[in-house]
């Protein structure tokens, strides 16, 4: 039904919207912030990187219902129990070796983080019944995933970010930052390029968004927007084409209401991962002040390994389509 791809359309053109529009709000928030409070200062940062975190929790917590839609209690359970099983397995490993456990994270999340935004704007060009030449898969993801997680990551303001996350992850690179930054900066303008040549220009726009993020925003702020406010607000709305509830709710011509059905079954997670991290750090050694923020990193970090698995399946659908 026509009304059905219209309406998918009007739920995906709107987050793209919302996504690019938040990260272009960050980079003008991360240059007030910083003029009138200091670059040095990390209340606000830890502010705003909680408030996105927050938004994209609940993004990763359907993976069961998209996996196994129609799976009896017993069978969904087994998936459930494995699917914790993987991420208290990562949350073990990444805490036991700091260093190697968080550039395993780097790698995978910029992989997945790619992957993903190039498998949203896939189907939004099939919505769109695009006449734009497709372009390789590689083209778009290596500099959409390697600019929100690399960059921040290796720039002069991550050093007080990451102690304040945790010291032992502050030379994670190993010294390599400006290699890091020359390939990521190739990687990127040779995308660009590519796009340019096939007046890919709205895609443009988001690497140029990207590329300000990273290198305005403060490491935590840079990459909790990324994760929050696009990451995860366009794999919602993929998620709203596979949904039953979701899917009801477009045949209805209710486009919002069906974005809505595929948030509000994850919210749980999102207090679920509050209480974890609460628990998790009055189990610490640490202040819970201190070890909060690097205890919720480390749980994301570790949903997003069984998530990553999960999802690969849905993107590798959306790139074929």
């Amino acid at each position: 039904m026509a009304f059905v791809d219209t309406a998918h359309l009007r739920v995906f053109s709107a987050v793209r919207t919302f996504s690019s529009s938040a990260v272009a709000l960050a980079i003008v928030l991360s240059i007030l912030f910083s003029s009138w409070l200091g670059s040095d200062s990390l209340n606000w940062q830890v502010a705003l990187a909680v408030i996105a975190l927050a938004i994209g929790i609940p993004h990763g917590a359907l993976d069961h219902l998209v996996t196994l839609p129609k799976a009896q209690p017993i069978k969904m359970a087994l998936f459930i129990a494995l699917y914790v099983a993987v991420a208290l397995a990562a949350i073990w490993a990444i805490l036991r070796w700091n260093v190697w456990g968080f550039i395993a994270v780097v790698v995978m999340s910029a992989t997945h983080f790619g992957i993903g935004d190039s498998a949203f704007i896939s189907e939004l060009n099939r919505l769109q019944k695009s006449t734009a030449k497709p372009i390789p898969v590689w083209a778009y993801a290596s500099a959409a995933g390697a600019l929100p997680v690399v960059i921040p990551l290796v720039n002069s303001k991550s050093t007080a970010a990451l102690e304040k996350v945790n010291e032992n992850l502050i030379d994670w690179h190993h010294g390599f930052t400006a290699e890091l930054q020359m390939l990521v900066a190739a990687i990127t303008t040779l995308s660009i390029l590519l796009l340019v040549s096939r007046k890919r220009y709205r895609d443009v726009l988001d690497l140029a968004l990207l590329a300000a993020l990273a290198s305005v925003a403060p490491p935590l702020v840079a990459f909790a927007v990324y994760f929050g406010c696009w990451h995860a607000m366009r794999h919602t709305a993929r998620l709203s084409s596979l949904l039953p509830s979701s899917r009801a709710a477009y045949e209805a011509n209710k486009p919002w209401r069906a974005f809505q059905k595929a948030v509000i079954p994850g919210l749980p997670a999102l207090f679920g991962t509050l209480i974890f991290v609460l628990l998790l750090a009055g189990f610490s050694r640490d202040n819970i002040s201190d070890s909060f923020l690097w205890l919720t990193l480390v749980t994301i970090w570790a949903l997003t390994v069984p998530h990553m698995i999960v999802t690969a399946k849905l993107d590798r659908a959306a790139l074929r389509s």
